[in-house]
């Protein structure tokens, strides 16, 4: 039973720190990322992911040379085609919330992954990835 109650607790701490890292960018050797994640089949943002649309179109706005590209994955259940389907429509919200948000529409290139498989939690891989200064 204990072992059952600390897996809950680290499933709660992992679920937790996704959401938190909604809001926080990363510097990779190709840019900076900014992910948004999504509850299940859903494309809506919730205020974490308004936050950090909102860090990444700043940050964007600050460096305009730099390209943006915005990439759309889904959780690996679900078959192939809905995966691409719900990763493009993700990527579409995403990108769209940017060009409201003040980066021009020219700047933004979308892909839409389709499914992803995850590490911890499924929420790893139901995201998009915004990332300034690819290539």
């Amino acid at each position: 039973m204990r072992q059952f109650r600390t897996r809950i607790l680290l499933s709660s701490g992992v679920l937790a720190l996704l959401g938190a890292c909604s809001t926080v960018s990363s510097i990779t050797g190709s840019g900076t990322a900014y992910p948004v994640f999504f509850e299940a089949w859903s494309a809506s943002l919730d205020a974490s992911g308004h936050d950090a649309i909102d860090n990444a179109a700043a940050y964007a706005k600050s460096h305009p040379g730099l390209p943006v590209v915005v990439s759309g994955y889904a959780g690996p259940d679900g078959s192939a085609q809905a995966n691409v389907d719900i990763s493009r429509l993700r990527a579409q919200v995403v990108t769209d919330e940017l060009v409201k948000d003040g980066v021009a529409a020219d700047r933004i290139s979308r892909k839409a992954e389709g499914a992803e498989a995850f590490t911890q939690n499924a929420t790893e891989s139901r995201r998009v990835t915004i990332t300034v200064g690819s290539p």
